[in-house]
């Protein structure tokens, strides 16, 4: 995204910062993964932009590494959210051993419509690669928006092949249940 349009990352990152310094609510995907996972888990965000998710977590305990594609936003994130790990890579060729993260982690959040964003091509290896990066027993949280190229049959049908099965689906951050007609997906999902 940053490449097509160079502009659109500071718009983003204002955007945020915007919407943080109003009082917004920021932290709903986070609160979620939080209630989760166990007191200083660790936690790999994936797509983290700038950083607001992973802050939270790190805030509450955990040990939080996040990864983005998008230099600009690493650099946001780094600046206003010290404290977490933040990695500038492509999903899609993720390999955080060969970058000195060795251990799995127990929780991959994936928030932000992120899934959608991705090129269509390397979406089922982003999934695989999620799975290599997860512990046993671990889970990842995974939300994105209806109408955006990626149908959520495809979705866990690929999340399947990567070895990922649902735990539990809802249509919102905040546990709401998701059905057939659900424009959102949150999808919990654990090895297979």
């Amino acid at each position: 995204m940053s490449q097509a349009n160079p502009d659109h990352s500071a718009w983003y990152i204002q955007r945020f910062r915007s919407m943080a310094a109003s009082g917004k609510d920021l932290a709903g995907e986070a609160r979620l993964v939080d209630a989760m996972a166990a007191r200083g888990s660790r936690i790999l965000d994936a797509g983290c932009g700038p950083g607001r998710v992973g802050a939270f977590l790190a805030a509450a305990g955990h040990e939080v590494v996040g990864v983005d594609v998008d230099p600009v936003l690493i650099a946001a994130a780094e600046q206003d959210h010290p404290g977490p790990r933040w990695l500038v890579g492509d999903l899609a060729e993720l390999d955080l051993p060969a970058r000195g993260v060795a251990e799995r982690f127990d929780v991959i959040v994936c928030a932000g419509n992120v899934m959608t964003f991705l090129a269509p091509s390397t979406r089922a290896e982003v999934l695989r690669r999620f799975r290599a990066h997860l512990r046993d027993g671990g889970r990842a949280a995974i939300g994105f928006g209806a109408g955006r190229g990626y149908g959520y049959d495809e979705f866990l049908a690929d999340a399947g092949a990567a070895g990922l099965v649902p735990d539990l689906l809802l249509s919102t951050w905040d546990l709401r249940p998701f059905t057939q007609d659900s424009d959102f997906l949150v999808a919990l999902l654990r090895p297979a």
